[in-house]
């Protein structure tokens, strides 16, 4: 029975070959089309509203958290592992 002898180098050069080959088969020369609707740039007053929304509803949840703390006993008392 003859052995085949697997020529390592050839695989070590050809596995990246092929993976190489394989990723470019997924370019496309077409753009994706545009979308409906959509601005080309984000909108900065929108963008600035939404950043004042969230800051409010952190500064809210702050208040409360701290309104808990300075009551001196917190809801949840955690016990201390053994």
């Amino acid at each position: 029975m003859m052995k085949i002898r697997i020529p390592w180098r050839w695989i070590a050069w050809l596995a990246p070959c092929a993976a190489i080959l394989c990723m470019l088969s997924f370019y496309q020369t077409r753009a994706a089309p545009p979308r409906k609707n959509r601005q080309p740039f984000a909108n900065a007053v929108e963008q600035r509203f939404e950043i004042i929304r969230q800051l409010k509803q952190t500064n809210a949840l702050l208040k409360e958290q701290n309104a808990l703390l300075r009551a001196g006993k917190p809801p949840v008392a955690a016990k201390p592992q053994r």
